[in-house]
């Protein structure tokens, strides 16, 4: 059955780019000239920070641009359609779409706040932090709260001021948090330390989940991003790998965080965390899953892993998956969790398929009930997020 007018789209997971002002308005004054700034050079718009250049505002946002043109970057504001850094013309953007609500990652932080994670003044990235937290949540969502759905990112560098952002933007609203995908390659300690509790029980007792995106650990195979640009060590080991390695490998980082989790022991300590795999794609889920079993059963005797629960059934409980286009994940999806697969839109990445995304997914949806279709392009979303739909109205969006 095809995707019906009733059925609204909530993306879990799309991307902003920061306006020029957004810590210029937001930092005290004696901070504005080290904090995050527009300059120009060589007839680029290039962030300036902490001392810094950072050869980035765009990150890959190609939306509008057919293929051939596509790069990596963006090099000034004008290059980019309006929707990636206005609210306002988002909303027409998603309205093109077919797009309902859509929660929006950073681009100059980082998808998890690593660009302050790796920052050398501390006190001015824990300030940045709070400003792109206050920015997104009272700025960029207020322009319209229904169709944009509140996240906030976290000073990982220091667990006592996470804990307290985390409280914090819980109270403005936050439905989510954003973690790196794994703390290890940014010198953080593992999922399996004691170290996260605190932010842990947080997140468990505000119902809001936290979200793991590709990349926000710092690390794809291949690939190791420090402030955008590729590790010297890394580029070493693999000289001649073009980008296109990391991008289709991107699911790979979220299937380590995946059994890292379900063996860690932090599940069952905090039953009521949630993950979401953003940008992750679901095809590679029913193996994993069959594999962390298999592991279970054979291993758990003699190593130090929970003996009851197994992987699959912890699996179920506390995770999301999330897929932009995966023709196998949908065909597999009762092997992951029909209750447990959301649709992300990646606005303006280049995996996006704007401005049709809506007709993209009636497409691979096309042999999917009408409910479990419901599942997966909304309800699943709104639940995982607390983000219900606002009044009885029907959707104003486009029918396929």
């Amino acid at each position: 059955m095809p995707l019906q007018d009733h059925h609204q789209i909530v993306s879990v997971d799309d991307h902003l780019v920061e306006h020029p002002r957004v810590w210029q308005d937001r930092l005290p004054e004696k901070w504005r000239e080290a904090g995050p700034r527009i300059v120009e050079m060589d007839g680029k718009h290039l962030w300036s920070y902490d001392g810094q250049i950072f050869p980035t505002i765009g990150l890959n946002a190609v939306a509008g641009k057919p293929p051939e043109e596509w790069g990596m970057d963006p090099v000034r504001y004008e290059d980019m359609i309006p929707g990636c850094y206005d609210p306002v013309a988002r909303v027409a953007d998603m309205d093109l779409d077919g797009v309902q609500a859509a929660l929006c990652f950073p681009s100059f932080p980082g998808f998890g706040g690593g660009t302050f994670q790796r920052a050398k003044d501390k006190e001015l990235a824990l300030l940045c932090v709070k400003a792109w937290n206050d920015f997104y949540i009272d700025e960029w969502c207020a322009t319209a709260p229904d169709r944009y759905i509140p996240l906030a990112i976290l000073p990982t560098w220091d667990i006592d001021a996470c804990v307290a952002e985390a409280e914090r933007v819980a109270a403005k609203g936050a439905r989510t948090v954003s973690f790196p995908d794994s703390p290890l390659p940014l010198g953080l300690p593992s999922f399996h330390s004691d170290h996260w509790d605190g932010l842990w029980q947080v997140c468990s007792d505000a119902k809001m989940p936290v979200s793991l995106h590709f990349g926000s650990g710092s690390y794809v195979p291949g690939f190791s991003f420090s402030s955008l640009k590729p590790d010297p060590n890394m580029a070493k080991a693999l000289p001649d790998a073009p980008f296109a390695v990391a991008i289709t490998l991107f699911s790979s980082n979220l299937m380590w965080s995946t059994v890292d989790l379900l063996f860690s022991g932090k599940l069952q300590q905090f039953p009521e965390l949630q993950i979401s795999l953003a940008e992750g794609g679901i095809g590679w889920v029913p193996y994993i899953l069959e594999r962390s079993d298999y592991v279970w059963e054979r291993h758990r005797y003699y190593q130090n892993i929970d003996f009851d629960t197994r992987p699959s059934d912890l699996f179920r409980k506390h995770f999301w998956g999330c897929f932009i286009d995966d023709e196998h994940g949908l065909k597999n999806r009762h092997a992951i969790g029909i209750d447990r697969i959301t649709l992300e839109i990646d606005f303006p990445h280049s995996d996006s398929n704007w401005p049709n995304s809506r007709k993209r997914a009636a497409e691979v949806l096309a042999e999917v009930p009408d409910d479990e279709c419901s599942l997966i392009v909304e309800e699943n979303a709104r639940r995982m997020l607390n983000f219900p739909r606002v009044g009885a109205e029907k959707p104003s969006l486009a029918s396929v």
